[in-house]
């Protein structure tokens, strides 16, 4: 097992290089799993499973379900599965050694139910969204570990950089396989591979690209938090769940801090699930007569705005060091309030 560092230096220029490609590796999962190609292929494979039953529904274990409703409510289950979950993961993170090994872990699961997203056919459509949740489970498990790391690797000062950095690298990292899977999307075809079949290795590029890039990661970043004895008679489960009350029990000493995470519930949530709907949202015949898009160009699209996030994100780390973290972020909902209206 691992043994913790006792004291190690912070804003190690390898360390945080590590600690940022690991969201290099992940946001494969991100941008084409979530956002691009699973959303339009589950619901394509669902409508044809639809068209045996009269009512136009797919049938999951017996469930009528509409094509285009199934993935969105597997990522309402798998949050709803995070909410469960993650505050046991954060004692882990605060209580004991282990941080480094649990997002090994969880980014290992992750992958590799990304991987057989490759099994994903025909009458298998719903095993998309069951590995969906899976995934999506593990992404946000290992991502708790992965951000409680940012305070021991950089200095109060550094943060808001080293931040904007991790997100910049996993804009980029999400765009590079984007770009590369769009390629091969394109002309699947003349190389003899039929659509559905690159589809179905895209998704699996993106476990294989998130496992490749993580033991990069794995290298460079250092073992945390030496563990703490746990009350008598506690579990991380217990201690999980009261560090939740207690946090929720003292937030009226700081009606700042209240808002803020009553409204960042909010804006997340709904940036969030524009993102993950976007693609199954256009790629749809929503609006009879309207404008479809074909997966071609929701892809170049979608591929334009990761590579424009990237230059975004260290943009917006040097606007919070200007103006404030709370101003940067009003001006930056501001400008989504206009995108989405």
């Amino acid at each position: 097992m691992t043994t913790a560092t006792a004291n190690p230096n912070v804003n190690d220029r390898k360390e945080i290089f590590g600690w940022a490609m690991y969201d290099w590796a992940n946001s494969a999962f991100s941008t084409t799993v979530g956002t691009v190609f699973l959303g339009p292929y589950v619901a394509a494979l669902a409508a044809e499973a639809a068209k045996a039953f009269p009512d136009g529904n797919a049938r999951f274990f017996g469930i009528p379900v509409a094509p285009d409703s199934f993935l969105p409510y597997c990522i309402s289950f798998s949050v709803g599965l995070q909410v469960l979950f993650l505050p046991i993961l954060g004692a882990i993170a605060d209580y004991s050694h282990m941080r480094k090994r649990m997002m090994q872990i969880f980014a290992t699961i992750g992958a590799i139910a990304t991987i057989l997203m490759f099994l994903v056919t025909g009458d298998l459509w719903w095993l998309g969204g069951v590995l969906y949740i899976v995934a999506n489970l593990a992404f946000g498990a290992a991502l708790v570990f992965y951000n409680s790391y940012l305070p021991d690797i950089a200095s109060e000062d550094e943060r808001d950089r080293v931040s904007s950095y991790g997100w910049a690298m996993g804009y980029l990292g999400g765009g590079v396989l984007l770009a590369l899977n769009l390629a091969f999307f394109i002309f699947s075809e003349d190389l003899g591979v039929p659509g559905s079949l690159a589809v179905r290795i895209n998704l699996a590029s993106a476990g294989i690209w998130w496992m490749a890039f993580s033991f990069l990661t794995w290298s460079r970043l250092k073992p945390r938090h030496a563990a703490r004895a746990l009350p008598p008679k506690a579990t991380y489960i217990s201690v999980g769940f009261k560090q939740l009350g207690q946090t929720f029990r003292e937030l009226k000493h700081f009606p700042e801090t209240l808002k803020y995470l009553l409204a960042y519930f909010l804006y997340n949530d709904g940036i969030q699930t524009v993102i993950a709907v976007s693609a199954t949202f256009a790629a749809a015949p929503i609006i009879r007569g309207g404008i479809e898009l074909d997966t071609q160009t929701l892809t170049a699209v979608i591929l334009m705005i990761q590579f424009m996030a990237f230059f975004g994100a260290l943009f917006w780390g040097k606007l919070a060091k200007w103006i404030g973290a709370k101003q940067s972020i009003v001006v930056s909902l501001v400008i989504w309030l206009g995108v989405v209206i």
